[in-house]
């Protein structure tokens, strides 16, 4: 069986979408899986050993682009899929399935996809409260689950591997200090400082976790470069010799690498966060406005710290610099009392 999945357009999704694929691999034995994405997704589909094949999506995040998606529906007619699964709720995603005349095409209503879809589903958001159960839902038929009490127990969560050789190039070529064991900082998270914990208290952190032996990596893209160099003025000289800002200046899957190299990892709700989880890291999930009730890091040596209820749709904190007030909250004293209760459940369980 040959089925091409039309993937989501952001880190932490497309993480998500692995438990669809593990569980399709796990049901059927002899199905090949090609997934249509962003083509900055490649590094992460490329660790997921069932996936066949990455199909680059050409297209920009909201592109309607009609005739563009025509052609591409056209040029996968002759790949003979028998079923396409769209994660996306969005209209458009659902356009090129439906012109390359794949027969079974599946997905929950979302933008009111009658026709598109013609395996569609009903969401009651009560019932699959979690993405990846909703991800892992399509991999059924629906008549057999109509909860997320339904599936099969446990979950298949996202799971990466990464080799010790790779680990030890990567660091080798940053010139990371090999006596000291490394902390993962993930600073950054999409529209500004609102999802994030506030630069003064990394600083705190870092130096405290400097002081006790450790090194520190921040990690992200290009846009928390900023925020990362202010972290860094925060330290004294003899404190930034065992911190680097290699925001911007790593590949996704670079950052991927060097994530497993870490001993532990703190990360705002971003998608780093879902890589650091998938790579079973002890890591401490900082939320503020958003919630982890429905996107959760999905690792048993995650402790997520939150300190409101609900979920808010914001793009701008409530104080001067843009933070949100609930993430001010969160004292650094607090961070590190749960990464030593981390560290050390997994050092018992290794």
């Amino acid at each position: 069986m040959k089925i091409l999945v039309i993937g989501p357009s952001w880190v932490g999704d497309m993480m998500m979408s692995q438990g669809l694929y593990r569980t399709l691999k796990a049901e059927y034995s002899d199905i090949t899986i090609d997934v249509m994405a962003p083509a900055w997704c490649r590094p992460l589909l490329s660790r997921m050993p069932e996936v066949n094949n990455a199909i680059a999506m050409p297209l920009g995040h909201g592109a309607l682009a009609l005739k563009e998606r025509y052609r591409l529906g056209l040029s996968l007619r002759q790949a003979n899929y028998q079923q396409a699964i769209i994660l996306p709720n969005s209209f458009k995603s659902a356009l090129v399935p439906f012109w390359a005349r794949i027969p079974k095409r599946t997905g929950w209503r979302g933008e009111m996809r009658y026709g598109l879809i013609n395996d569609m589903r009903f969401l009651d958001k009560q019932l699959f409260p979690l993405m990846i159960q909703r991800y892992i839902a399509l991999a059924y038929d629906k008549r057999k689950i109509t909860s997320a009490a339904d599936l099969p127990k446990p979950l298949l969560n996202p799971q990466f591997n990464v080799s010790q050789q790779e680990i030890t190039t990567l660091f080798e070529r940053f010139a990371l200090n090999s006596c000291r064991p490394v902390i993962g900082f993930c600073h950054g998270a999409e529209f500004g400082p609102a999802k994030r914990w506030p630069h003064y208290h990394y600083a705190t952190l870092a130096k405290k976790l400097i002081s006790e032996g450790f090194q520190i990596i921040l990690f992200g893209s290009a846009k928390d470069q900023q925020a990362g160099d202010e972290i860094c003025q925060m330290l004294m000289p003899e404190e930034l010799v065992y911190c680097q800002n290699l925001s911007g200046k790593t590949t996704l899957d670079e950052a991927v690498i060097m994530l497993a190299g870490c001993h532990a990892v703190v990360s705002n709700d971003s998608g780093l966060m879902h890589i650091a989880a998938a790579l079973d890291k002890p890591l401490v999930a900082l939320y503020g406005p958003t919630s982890p009730d429905f996107t959760p890091p999905l690792s048993q040596h995650a402790v997520v710290i939150r300190l409101i209820k609900g979920y808010y749709k914001i793009r701008k904190g409530n104080t001067q610099a843009g933070y949100h007030q609930s993430l001010v909250d969160i004292q650094p004293e607090r961070v590190i009392e749960e990464l030593r209760v981390l560290l050390t459940n997994k050092a018992k369980s290794l």
